[in-house]
């Protein structure tokens, strides 16, 4: 198994274990509350049109597919993907969301192969490092993004805990990244036209790239 494959499976294992624990719940995608994981969705969101109805949606670590709750408030009639390296998270996602109420239009995926769609978001998948170095993780984090990248034909946006969450609050097994860095690699390798979100009490931030601006 090669370190991108093994580090690949660290990521799936420490979420299967998370909603085979917590059930369909925030904890069991690995956040504090319903609330702040909405939050982040919003600001994921925030700044791309959802309203138009041959909309294709990627959401990049998908979890059991809370997201599919929140677009209803944007009253979305688009195309909506939702990908996981869990399956666990997978069947999670698909039991919950049963035959009634999930047609063509909507589908959970395991893997992280992209179909091209309009915009591309992924909320909490680059902040659970565990084991890995910083290195290689943020080379994994690249790798990402250049994925979103190439499946977005309107934009994609991503968030990541913060450099900037006080130093004895922070977890070894976290990454906490500098957000100045990220926005330049974003500018210097997607796009002219780059949104950074770090104004949500939260002790993380928010990117979102325009691609076609």
């Amino acid at each position: 198994m090669n370190p991108s494959d093994t580090l690949k499976r660290q990521v799936s294992d420490y979420y299967s274990e998370k909603i085979l624990t917590h059930g369909t719940t925030a904890r069991g995608v690995d956040w504090n509350s319903t609330e702040s994981q909405w939050l982040r969705f919003e600001q994921l969101l925030q700044g791309f049109d959802m309203r138009a109805s041959d909309l294709r949606l990627n959401d990049f670590g998908c979890g059991y597919g809370e997201l599919l709750h929140c677009l209803e408030t944007y009253q979305f009639t688009g195309f909506y993907r939702g990908y996981d390296l869990s399956p666990a998270m997978i069947k999670a996602a698909s039991d919950n969301y049963t035959d009634a109420n999930l047609d063509s239009n909507f589908q959970f995926i395991l893997g992280d192969e992209l179909a091209l769609a309009d915009y591309t978001v992924a909320s909490g998948i680059f902040n659970v490092k565990q084991t890995v170095t910083d290195q290689d993780w943020e080379d994994y984090i690249k790798s990402c993004l250049h994925k979103m990248r190439d499946a977005s034909q309107k934009g994609f946006s991503f968030n990541m805990l913060t450099l900037y969450s006080d130093p004895p609050l922070r977890k070894d097994y976290l990454y906490y990244a500098d957000p100045l860095i990220w926005f330049d690699y974003c500018k210097r390798h997607f796009s002219k036209n780059v949104a950074l979100l770090h104004d949500y009490n939260l002790y993380e931030f928010t990117i979102r790239v325009y691609v076609n601006h």
